[in-house]
């Protein structure tokens, strides 16, 4: 049986790649995609998020979500990333398609109200609009399936942050959203750098995908040129790491990861803004900020030969 998904996304190279890998499996059935600003404003986001659902016949609506961070204010777009128009400068045509009547956060209240325990939420972007629909409805913290996010860095393998010694993106963008998301008493797993910065996808791959593929795989092709050669600029690393193809991978088989369970919680001001900071089950310290919060998983190992490989046989098959 396949998992009914809500992709909240900022679309984004890597949000493109994860997109396309959740309409692709049989194990992943999309029923609506919601958008929040982050990898570019929310309305190019927004219109990347049409132009892949129009293109790739991905069937589902689109909701526009989250414009500014909840307490306000925004962040310079990280263009050196993937490009002015989010997608590595390909300058994709406008949509037809618009995007569909209401609030990205009322989307998620309305469709985990519809179908309850079915409904699991993958945030590959900021926390916002997850924050946004639980003051909305908290009563979706319990009849929401599950919750995979993308985001955040725990530190098992010496990956602590990426835009800040100490934060990973997703978190650092909006972290009283993150706090609150983390925080909240729903089944929530953390698909964080710990795992992302070691599942790398080289040239000698996308260009596999990219002859087997079809329209899709050139697609990716194209679009992974610039993000490639950030990394390559920034890091000396061949290849690109797959942040947000990662959380789809736990949907499709969590048995590809290995987890540690805990309360999470998320450092909202000054040098440490963004930190993902756990205390582990079983663990003793003093009472403190973390007593109240339910546990959650975060993944803190990967096998990365077997997700990359998933990866390519669903896009290719």
């Amino acid at each position: 049986m396949s998992s009914k998904i809500i992709f909240d996304t900022d679309p984004g190279i890597d949000d493109a790649m994860a997109l396309l890998f959740a309409h692709r499996s049989p194990a992943v059935d999309v029923v609506g995609v919601t958008t929040v600003l982050g990898n570019a404003s929310i309305e190019t986001v927004t219109r990347n998020a049409l132009y892949l659902c129009e293109r790739f016949k991905i069937d589902v609506p689109v909701h526009q979500g989250a414009a500014c961070a909840l307490m306000g204010g925004v962040d310079d777009y990280p263009t050196f990333v993937h490009g002015d128009d989010g997608l590595g400068n390909i300058n994709p045509s406008n949509p037809e398609a618009t995007p569909s009547p209401g609030s990205a956060a009322l989307f998620i209240v309305q469709t985990i109200l519809a179908n309850p325990h079915e409904i699991t939420l993958v945030a590959v972007g900021r926390m916002t609009n997850l924050a946004l629909a639980l003051r909305l409805e908290p009563a979706i913290a319990t009849l929401v399936k599950e919750v995979v996010i993308m985001g955040g860095a725990l530190g098992s393998n010496e990956f602590t942050g990426n835009v800040t010694p100490v934060a990973e993106a997703n978190i650092h963008g909006d972290p009283h959203a993150a706090d609150i998301v983390l925080s909240a008493a729903w089944p929530l797993v953390m698909v964080g750098l710990d795992v992302t910065m070691q599942t790398i996808m080289l040239q000698a791959q996308t260009q596999r995908i990219r002859q087997a593929a079809g329209e899709m795989g050139e697609f990716i092709w194209e679009i992974s040129r610039f993000y490639e050669n950030f990394y390559k600029g920034s890091r000396g690393t061949t290849g690109f790491p797959m942040h947000d193809s990662s959380a789809i991978a736990y949907v499709i088989d969590p048995t590809l990861f290995t987890t540690r369970a805990g309360a999470i919680r998320v450092t909202t001001e000054g040098i440490g803004r963004g930190q993902t900071i756990m205390a582990p089950t079983g663990s003793r310290f003093p009472a403190g900020d973390w007593d109240e919060v339910s546990p959650s998983l975060g993944c803190i190992g990967v096998d990365t030969d077997a997700l990359l490989e998933l990866y390519e046989l669903t896009i290719t098959e």
